[in-house]
């Protein structure tokens, strides 16, 4: 069985990356969920942050990072398609200076981590742990240049 769905990185000021873990699971994912009939990826990744996160988030707030197959987190037997957005949101949250996203609907804990810290962890998503993020660490530790 292959699952369509959207999910959001979502990033704060510090460099920190939201988690999310839906209510009767145990592996921590980004924020997003299955395309409803004639949705596309941006559009349903707007809708779900909304609906899990409380956030007021447009599709053209949202930056394209890719889009990947792989084994679900939580569904035995089940892939993904799933296309990734980015989004940078104020923070660090807690300052007042900006509205916090909430755990909603189906989300029962949320976790802003590092991307080393979520890396270090054993209950990330495939999607996140395989893709997402090698790519942010990478970032951030570039490999240094070969001069030739």
């Amino acid at each position: 069985m292959v699952l369509t769905l959207s999910a959001v990185l979502l990033r704060d000021s510090e460099g920190r990356i939201l988690l999310v873990r839906k209510r009767g699971t145990r592996r921590f994912m980004q924020p997003g969920g299955k395309l409803e009939p004639g949705e596309d990826f941006r559009t349903a990744a707007a809708r779900e942050v909304n609906e899990e996160l409380g956030l007021d988030v447009a599709p053209e707030d949202l930056s394209d990072i890719g889009r990947w197959y792989g084994p679900a987190a939580n569904e035995a037997n089940t892939f993904i398609d799933a296309g990734l957005f980015g989004l940078n949101v104020p923070g660090p949250f807690g300052s007042g200076a900006a509205k916090a996203p909430q755990a909603a609907a189906e989300i029962e804990e949320t976790l802003w981590l590092t991307p080393a810290e979520a890396f270090a962890r054993n209950d990330i998503s495939p999607l996140l742990r395989d893709h997402v993020l090698p790519q942010l660490l990478a970032q951030e530790n570039p490999a240094p240049g070969v001069d030739g």
